[in-house]
């Protein structure tokens, strides 16, 4: 996650709104965050392209433009640098109602690194990236979902985005991959190694 490009500020206790960004597809489950964020009585931001297939061009069509009415569901087809941080920041909480077994989820890590929950289905690495109760919650349906958005506002957002960021950081990320290649090369180095022959 590039954290110098976030901020980590106060959500909008005015106009508070519940954010799903991500490209706009069945696998994202944007029609499962409309659900969730009209019965949590919230609005919703939807942002993110809508995928480029015959697949998502349909979903959006039938499942996500006929709700959005520019008042409980926005949708911003293309949002990034200080208007994407401050969306992120902003945010009650990032809804993530996968249907898929997501590898990472880069948008749920660049949420909680800005202090504002992640609550994801539990699919993919999910589970792996939200540490409950602290960056967010991973949840099994849409009950639960809406009773985890009831629940966001008890995460501390400076909390969330100090782990997210030790967790997420570049520097923590390359760190990383360094450990993981010393520990791949060491048993190649002991069998090349040559033996000590006493004299």
């Amino acid at each position: 996650v590039d954290i110098d490009s976030l901020i980590v500020t106060a959500a909008d206790r005015e106009a508070p709104y519940l954010l799903c960004l991500s490209r706009v597809c069945a696998d994202k489950g944007q029609h499962t965050a409309i659900e969730v964020a009209r019965r949590a009585g919230l609005r919703l931001v939807l942002a993110g392209k809508v995928e480029q297939t015959h697949d998502g061009h349909a979903y959006f069509r039938d499942h996500v433009e006929p709700y959005i009415d520019g008042r409980n569901v926005t949708y911003l087809p293309n949002v990034c640098g200080t208007d994407k941080a401050r969306l992120l920041a902003e945010a009650a909480a990032l809804l993530a109602p996968i249907t898929w077994e997501e590898p990472f989820g880069l948008y749920m890590a660049e949420a909680m690194a800005s202090g504002t929950p992640a609550i994801a289905f539990r699919r993919g690495a999910a589970p792996e990236l939200i540490e409950s109760g602290v960056t967010g919650f991973v949840v099994d349906d849409v009950d639960e979902m809406v009773d985890a958005v009831g629940r966001a506002s008890d995460v501390d957002p400076i909390v969330c985005a100090r782990v997210a960021r030790a967790r997420f950081s570049p520097h923590v990320m390359a760190a990383g991959y360094v450990r993981r290649y010393r520990e791949a090369l060491v048993p190649d180095l002991r069998a090349h190694a040559q033996p000590v022959l006493s004299a």
